[in-house]
């Protein structure tokens, strides 16, 4: 009985505490909150390293595609077969080191 009756008379104390800890801990741990604030910021500092290790590869590969397009570069033609074909000529001999 006691405890209702405090409740009547202190209504707006007690909604005000509720509303304090609903944004309190909305502010922490909800959707928008500050765990998921650097949630998403330490998933952006990665997406962005890994940009720029994608663009560091797109360039080499684009470099090696014009390497062998229309003015064929000999040296670098050599270097690709000896490598991907394991070929040689006959005076050579092939040592693989890796």
């Amino acid at each position: 009985m006691r405890l209702i009756k405090i409740f009547k008379t202190r209504k707006l104390f007690l909604l005000n505490i509720f509303l304090t800890l609903y944004v309190a801990i909305n502010l922490i741990g909800g959707e928008r909150g500050l765990y998921s604030y650097f949630e998403k910021k330490n998933t952006e500092s990665l997406m962005i390293k890994k940009e720029k290790k994608l663009s560091v590869k797109k360039d080499l590969l684009e470099q090696k595609n014009i390497l062998l397009s229309d003015d064929i570069d000999l040296d670098y033609l050599d270097i690709v077969y000896r490598e991907k074909l394991k070929f040689g000529k006959e005076d050579e001999i092939l040592i693989k080191l890796k």
